[in-house]
């Protein structure tokens, strides 16, 4: 399972250099994540500022 961001993203983008398989990209109106890509590793959920990454 992927991680996924909740509409609590503040889009600082802190969450898309953190990731190593580059699965994190902005979106529309925020940041979203490749369940395709994503390793599940939670390299992201650290660095969120807001705790909007979870997983799925």
């Amino acid at each position: 399972m992927a991680h996924v961001i909740s509409d609590a993203c503040i889009s600082c983008g802190a969450c898309e250099s953190e990731c190593p398989t580059n699965a994190i990209s902005a979106g529309d109106t925020q940041y979203v994540i490749d369940p395709e890509t994503c390793i599940d590793c939670g390299a992201c959920v650290a660095v969120c500022p807001v705790d909007a990454i979870s997983p799925a």
